[in-house]
């Protein structure tokens, strides 16, 4: 059986290492992000990045990864700083950061007009166009998450389930909260480059969304949401190029299909009298 011609084509080839590097992390990851509704959170930071390219932009840089991390960590920090300094709601100070950010990258871009073309690269992202330095990073950063939520894996579950005992049980709690949204704006700043700005946080709530209709415990949660998120990422991937359609949109309506999917297979696992109970 010979594979499709473009399976041999560079470009596809790193649009696929970096999917494989990416979809498994970003759900990784995500089945901490819901579990702490930290959903809107992730959007906020994705949002932001929009100031972090124009200054970018701005500043001369032709590829503006790291201006948009510099100012992702600034905006996750200050997240934080707010909700232990202030009496604001999270959602509150989430979307006054959220705005004013979007709100700054526009103007900035406003100055450099000669940048408007690449707006839709940004916003909806092109991983097709990644180049060997990005799949490093990829990787790298994969590499990195991952180690760092391994390692913490035992108290962060804690300080998931209940945040004042794991106060009580000795674990630095601040530390930890600032060490994972560090991660976590990390991975948001570098899957902008495949989703964009408007996408990469369906990458991190899709993947464990899914797979909380399929699992019974944490341990099936963290190996599912994993393996739904490669399989979303790379899916999208394969599709999108012989489909002729945008690979970032791609992905994240294959993984809301598997959405769909899984629901469906929870309600025939369950049945209808399970799914209805009665009053």
């Amino acid at each position: 059986m010979n594979l499709p011609e473009f399976l041999a084509e560079s470009f596809f080839q790193r649009a696929l290492l970096v999917a494989l590097a990416l979809g498994p992390i970003c759900g990784f990851l995500g089945v901490f992000v819901t579990a702490r509704r930290m959903a809107f959170f992730s959007d906020t930071i994705s949002h932001a990045a929009l100031t972090g390219v124009a200054a970018g932009f701005l500043a001369g840089f032709d590829e503006p990864t790291l201006p948009v991390l510099l100012y992702c960590s600034l905006v996750a920090v200050a997240m934080l700083w707010l909700r232990e300094r202030t009496q604001l709601l999270n959602d509150t100070i989430m979307a006054v950061l959220l705005s004013t950010s979007v709100a700054g990258g526009v103007v900035l871009l406003s100055l450099q007009r000669n940048r408007w073309a690449e707006l839709d690269k940004v916003l909806l992202g092109d991983i097709l166009s990644v180049n060997w330095v990005d799949v490093g990073a990829a990787w790298a950063v994969a590499i990195l998450v991952a180690s760092a939520l391994l390692r913490w894996l035992t108290p962060l579950v804690l300080l998931t389930t209940h945040e004042d005992l794991a106060h009580v049980g000795g674990i630095h709690v601040r530390r930890l909260n600032y060490g994972f949204v560090i991660l976590l704006t990390i991975a948001v700043s570098l899957t902008i480059r495949a989703l964009g700005i408007l996408l990469v946080t369906s990458l991190i709530v899709l993947p464990p969304a899914i797979a909380r209709s399929l699992s019974v415990n944490l341990r099936q949660h963290i190996v599912f949401s994993f393996l739904v998120g490669t399989v979303g990422a790379t899916g999208g991937v394969l599709l999108s190029y012989p489909l002729n359609l945008p690979t970032g949109p791609t992905i994240t309506l294959t993984l809301g299909f598997l959405f769909i999917l899984s629901l469906a297979t929870r309600h025939l696992r369950r049945g209808p009298a399970a799914t209805h109970p009665s009053p």
